[in-house]
């Protein structure tokens, strides 16, 4: 649509008007005439001036800066830091005259990005409008224009340590510059003690107020909006609010909560959240300088040990009523691997949670929770904000998938980069979690059960763990996660297991195990830099082998009564996958068993060490011990 004067003033007098109404004895006197017309700009430009620049200039203006010129013939004001714009006298072209095409975008590379080969030529060609600035450089560049023939803004300043930001328009820019005024008059009003009102402001505030009903009633979308565009211009309220709605999309970038972590009544939520992501970020020192300006003592010294927590893994994320208890009842199940039926758990619970105080939108502490952390994906973040709460009316969102999938045959689908390329584990029936270190620890025939490691990320499982020093150097101990296979089997599995695979020395700690009920072994490793492909099977009951095999590349070696779904025909190299995936699939129908994939790799799980997966040296024989040092420069 072709911008006209009209379209402007109606914006321009307003703007005008809140300004000078917001001055107070603060101007200077330059801005003396513009507070006594309550007008930031100066008389319009007449059509003859308006050609003439475009003569100049060899180019039509863009629409909106053409009829903004037809308004007034320049501006004051625009923002904090463009004290002057130009009009038709003194827009000029830039030319480069700040060398800045040397750092933005730099040198290109082969095959640059359109944005970087726009920017590139930029600063050459574009309109110069900031007459006087705050070292902020205003270009309209007429090498980058849109459908409507609206050039684009390039904004830029050394102190703002960032490439030029674009705006689709001058009127796109004006309106940013009109929203950076409010943001920081707002700032500068909380400063003095004063209050900064007026219709805008007001009209904001009561779309801020409905956000946060829309918001509780799971419009979460229409609600984010409404909080994005209050937040830019600065209203007090609108952050905390948007930033619950952000972190449970997943973004933490500049998510601060605004104010709401130093507040006693929502710092029990808040806190947390902010501990989670000074511990993923590895910052040093506490929460208090960075997080908490302003904080009471009480709330930095509960800031301080939640910290604490969250640094060793024993935060809990709590809440009342009955939303509370499925809060436990979830994280019960999900700390067994059983995380999609902790979600469903927490999902049908979500219309029974309540918010501690007005300004609370959702169980954002979950996010903080070592176990029900990882279960807040991005998608079910959309399937949380969508579900109404708080007593709110509004329809149920359906369910996002799970991320399980069921069986075992997920395992050969190897994905690159991941640590589950290669694996063992053990199953066994009619046994409890709980009960496994009596079964597979190392002591568990000399010193009775042992107790499971607290629920850990694989990464930080695997960093945490040292053998014992009774551990013989030879043994090839496990440490594995630990957790529920299905109805009535409990699983211990090792992604990237250390020991290398030599059958003639295996003892699966599962023939152990299995002295009083059934227990199965799978060693699967895919071939890799000339290296055939292994897949070990064993099924062991009151402690024998019942049946098993052991492929290696292309020979398959079968023992005992091997049923027909779990045979591994001769094959070529390239069929080995295919035929695990086949025999894992067999594996899940045989015996009703799971293995969780998400809690595997993302999710937190007890581990073991488990006894040796390797009989000990015979008489003659040696072995080779290699240790790995960490490098450090």
């Amino acid at each position: 649509m072709t911008q006209t004067s009209e379209d402007w003033r109606p914006f321009l007098v307003r703007w005008s008007q809140e300004w000078a109404d917001a001055q107070g004895g603060d101007a200077t006197e330059r801005d003396e005439e513009p507070l006594r017309t309550r007008w930031l700009g100066f008389p319009p430009a007449p059509e003859e001036r308006i050609r003439e620049l475009e003569e100049r200039l060899g180019h039509r203006l863009p629409p909106s800066y053409r009829s903004f010129l037809a308004v007034t013939d320049g501006w004051r004001h625009a923002g904090g830091f463009l004290w002057v714009l130009a009009g038709t006298g003194q827009a000029r072209w830039h030319e480069d005259a700040a060398g800045l095409s040397e750092y933005f975008p730099g040198e290109l590379d082969d095959g640059p990005a359109p944005e970087d080969q726009l920017l590139a030529g930029m600063w050459g060609r574009a309109l110069q409008l900031d007459v006087e600035s705050d070292a902020l450089y205003v270009l309209l560049d007429p090498g980058d224009v849109d459908g409507a023939g609206e050039w684009a803004v390039y904004t830029w300043a050394p102190w703002h340590a960032e490439p030029p930001t674009r705006y689709g328009s001058f009127r796109v820019f004006m309106a940013a510059m009109y929203r950076e005024f409010h943001h920081l008059q707002v700032s500068r009003s909380e400063r003095q003690g004063s209050v900064f009102v007026n219709a805008t402001t007001r009209a904001l505030d009561a779309s801020v107020a409905a956000a946060r009903l829309d918001a509780l009633a799971g419009r979460y979308e229409q609600a984010a909006a409404a909080l994005a565009e209050a937040v830019a211009f600065g209203r007090p309220r609108a952050r905390g609010l948007h930033d619950q709605i952000r972190r449970l999309l997943g973004e933490t970038y500049l998510v601060s909560f605004r104010g709401l972590a130093a507040d006693p009544v929502y710092a029990p939520e808040i806190v947390p959240v902010l501990a989670a992501e000074h511990v993923r970020m590895r910052r040093d020192g506490g929460l208090a300088a960075h997080d908490l300006p302003g904080a009471a003592d009480a709330v930095r010294a509960t800031a301080d040990e939640v910290l604490g927590q969250i640094r060793e893994g024993t935060y809990r994320y709590t809440a009342e009523g009955p939303f509370g208890r499925a809060v436990e009842e979830a994280r019960e199940l999900a700390r067994w691997g059983e995380t999609d039926a902790a979600w469903h758990t927490l999902r049908a619970a979500l219309p029974d949670w309540r918010p501690l105080s007005p300004e609370h939108l959702a169980p954002l502490g979950l996010c903080a929770d070592p176990l029900l952390g990882p279960l807040i994906t991005p998608d079910r973040g959309r399937e949380l904000l969508a579900t109404p709460r708080a007593g709110q009316p509004g329809a149920t969102p359906p369910p996002t998938a799970d991320l399980d999938p069921p069986g075992l045959a997920w395992l050969a689908d190897e994905t690159p980069g991941t640590f589950l390329t290669s694996y063992r584990f053990l199953l066994l029936e009619g046994v409890a979690p709980l009960a496994l270190p009596s079964l597979i620890a190392p002591d568990a025939d000399t010193d009775g059960p042992t107790a499971l490691n607290a629920p850990a990320a694989p990464g930080d499982a695997r960093m945490r763990f040292r053998a014992a020093d009774t551990v013989p150097p030879w043994a090839d101990t496990a440490l594995a996660a630990v957790g529920r296979a299905g109805t009535g089997w409990s699983f211990a599995f090792e992604g990237r297991p250390g020991g290398g695979f030599d059958e003639r020395r295996l003892v699966s700690p599962g023939l152990a195990a299995s002295r009083d009920t059934r227990a199965v072994t799978v060693w699967s490793r895919p071939s890799r830099d000339h290296h055939p492909g292994v897949f070990y099977l064993s099924v062991a009951e009151n402690g024998e082998e019942r049946y098993g095999l052991t492929a290696v590349g292309t020979t398959t070696e079968h023992r005992g009564p091997v049923p027909e779904a779990l045979r591994f025909p001769l094959d070529g190299p390239d069929e080995h996958r295919r035929h695990e995936r086949r025999v894992l699939e067999a594996l899940a129908t045989e015996f009703g068993v799971r293995l969780p994939r998400f809690a595997l790799a993302e999710g937190r799980l007890h581990t073991l060490r488990t006894r040796p997966w390797n009989r000990a040296p015979g008489p003659g024989e040696s072995y080779l011990t290699v240790r790995l040092v960490p490098y450090r420069p």
